[in-house]
């Protein structure tokens, strides 16, 4: 899936391309750290980077672990030796240089894409609903300000595929997670409620929104926040999820990069 982005930029979220769905595996992934066999994950890999026509080594992906850690990708990452050891437990990723694809692995959590139209930085962000309520998007925001110099009304956000409203069922404690870090919970949850059946109470979160919020209150124009409106468990023959298929699946990666 390619997003509808300035032509000096490709953001994309890849698709599973099989006849298998239910196959927790089958499909191009390039996750190399969700059980897949490696050799398969690396062909996949090689053949993203050649799509895009970029080195091999400028396709970063992070060993996410739904935390808020920000790397900024520079020159000197890209050719570390310890660059596996440096990627280990990031969530989030941020670049100014061209020809460079960051990007993170999602399989029901919202993948978050940026640019700056006016400095050229990108970044992406994998903002479970842990990374949500820590608002992980505003966190990668002021990184790109520390860094390069992004203002937030300078900012673009492509919010990809990933577990929509109608399918996103928590209890209690994530509800209460949300609230407690003050989100608008009239926004973006919904009670769910059976007639004459006690049990705990149940709840829908939207994430798409809960991310929009966020941006918006940190200065993201709304109209430069595009949702996809894809929800990978309803369409998981296309886009992975975790929910559907066991935390043993392959990912959609969500990159964005900037021409030279």
């Amino acid at each position: 899936m390619l997003y509808n982005v300035p032509p000096n930029f490709i953001a994309f979220s890849t698709e599973r391309r099989t006849d298998e769905a239910d196959r927790p595996y089958a499909g191009f992934n390039v996750t190399p750290y969700t059980g897949d066999f490696p050799s398969r994950v690396r062909t996949s890999q090689k053949r993203l980077a050649s799509h895009l026509h970029i080195p091999f080594e400028n396709l970063v992906i992070p060993r996410q672990v739904h935390g808020i850690k920000c790397v900024a990708v520079d020159e000197r990452l890209l050719s570390s030796e310890q660059r596996a050891e440096e990627l280990d437990g990031v969530d989030a990723l941020i670049t100014n240089l061209p020809e460079v694809c960051v990007g993170v692995s999602t399989a029901d959590c919202v993948p978050l894409l940026f640019y700056d139209s006016s400095t050229g930085a990108i970044g992406a962000a994998h903002a479970g609903w842990r990374g949500t309520v820590a608002r992980i998007g505003v966190l990668t925001i002021a990184k790109m300000f520390e860094a390069y110099g992004s203002r937030s009304s300078d900012l673009h956000c492509l919010i990809g595929p990933s577990i929509g409203p109608e399918a996103f069922e928590v209890g209690e404690d994530v509800y209460d997670a949300f609230h407690l870090a003050g989100f608008p919970m009239g926004q973006i949850a919904t009670r769910l409620t059976q007639p004459g059946v006690r049990s705990p109470r149940r709840w829908r979160i939207n994430l798409w929104e809960a991310n929009a919020w966020q941006l918006q209150r940190a200065g993201v124009p709304p109209h430069q926040i595009f949702i996809s409106g894809i929800c990978c468990y309803t369409e998981y023959a296309h886009y992975f999820s975790a929910r559907r298929l066991g935390i043993n699946s392959g990912r959609t990666f969500s990159g964005i990069l900037r021409r030279a």
